[in-house]
């Protein structure tokens, strides 16, 4: 069997969104163990930990202050204030990544989705994960143990707002299983990747095959 043909390419921004419970968080850690070769997006947050998040893993948890220093200094890619607190993706490490041709996989929302397209439009490829019923959702909110009865009752109110920006997106799944969903995800991965814009040495290629011919 002969090795497969590497072509330089460059890499691409994977933008997941849902409403709060709809299972991204899941998803998006089930992704990242399938694909060794997606790394996922540090972001900046004025939120506190939740438990077992750990400062410059889960996120780079910032005083609003410096948050505020950095937004004003143009350090963010892009950036959100969601439930009182606000989240942002440091604008130099990404872009180094795509250069070097790394794929990069944001847990963002949707004004989040919407700031990174309008800077990488050509770099992102956006997906909207639903859930299969607002029952659903309900229930997978409410057995967070670290979530207030009160915050469910704020985030389910909030979901129908988010759930209206699915046609913004470019694929939509709704996540009734997880498996079935990463199966699509991977599918839509692997399809993105293989797109002629971003195979930045395929002309090269081109040109060495058609001298052979």
């Amino acid at each position: 069997m002969s090795e497969p043909i590497d072509i330089a390419r460059r890499g691409l921004l994977f933008v997941l969104s849902s409403p709060s419970g709809a299972g991204k968080t899941t998803l998006s850690k089930a992704l990242l163990a399938a694909e060794p070769d997606l790394s996922m997006s540090l972001s900046a947050t004025t939120r506190a930990p939740r438990p077992g998040e750990v400062d410059g893993v889960d996120y780079d948890f910032l005083d609003m202050e410096r948050f505020e220093a950095m937004r004003a200094a143009g350090k963010f890619l892009e950036w959100a204030r969601v439930f009182n607190n606000c989240y942002g993706t440091p604008k130099a490490p990404v872009l180094a990544a795509l250069q070097k041709g790394a794929d990069i996989l944001f847990d963002i929302d949707w004004q989040g989705a919407q700031q990174l397209r309008g800077q990488l439009a050509a770099d992102t490829v956006t997906v909207f994960i639903l859930p299969p019923s607002a029952a659903t959702l309900r229930a997978r909110l409410s057995q967070r143990a670290q979530d207030s009865a009160e915050v469910v009752a704020e985030r389910m109110s909030a979901a129908a707002a988010e759930i209206s920006h699915w046609a913004e997106y470019d694929y939509v799944i709704v996540n009734s299983d997880i498996q079935d969903s990463l199966m699509r995800l991977r599918a839509i991965l692997a399809a993105e990747r293989a797109k002629r814009n971003r195979l930045t040495g395929l002309s090269a290629f081109v040109r060495g095959l058609q001298s052979e011919l």
